[in-house]
């Protein structure tokens, strides 16, 4: 079984990197209707903070996504569970997420609201990746940019566990978890 490794990011940083983003999300987002959507479920924590931080008087809703189950890889395959129940149309909508890695999820998520006629869609996320990229993401907000290595904490989950933990830990892999992860 998997198990918590050391910490990467200290509830400390994170604390003050969301203080900085919610600054910068103000600052550009000024008399604008601002639209912030949190993609469940490992963006809850984030979220909840980050709206917090802004300044300003927005609106909040929820997409829910999966590409990763219980595996410690994506699987490529983007599901929607939830859909907003606010309008896009004309607003500005910020997508916020806690990682980005191979950049599919992203993708896959502006091209589901592009249709849907917004004023802009930009990006948000705690955590960039990219040394997983396979698609263009446009990230127009991150907090850290971080080494390919599994992390859970701060609403981050393996196997809808460790969400809890204030900071972001490694994971360490056991035997097990390296043959799910190379889809043996």
């Amino acid at each position: 079984m998997s198990r918590v490794g050391e910490v990467l990011i200290s509830e400390e940083e994170i604390s003050a990197k969301v203080r900085e983003l919610g600054a910068r999300i103000s600052r550009d987002y000024q008399g604008k209707d601002l639209l912030m959507v949190g993609i469940l479920k490992g963006a809850f924590v984030f979220l909840a903070d980050l709206v917090r931080a802004v300044t300003l008087p927005l609106r909040l809703d929820f997409l829910g996504v999966a590409s990763y189950g219980k595996k410690t890889v994506s699987s490529e395959e983007v599901k929607v569970f939830k859909d907003l129940n606010e309008p896009v149309a004309g607003r500005n909508v910020l997508i916020v997420e806690d990682i980005i890695d191979s950049g599919i999820t992203t993708d896959y998520l502006m091209r589901l609201l592009a249709v849907r006629s917004p004023a802009s869609v930009k990006i948000c996320a705690l955590l960039d990746k990219p040394d997983r990229r396979k698609v263009t993401a446009p990230l127009d907000y991150w907090g850290f940019q971080i080494a390919d290595r599994f992390v859970v904490g701060y609403g981050l989950d393996a196997a809808e566990r460790y969400r809890n933990l204030p900071a972001i830990h490694l994971l360490e892999l056991d035997d097990e978890d390296r043959l799910t992860e190379k889809g043996v």
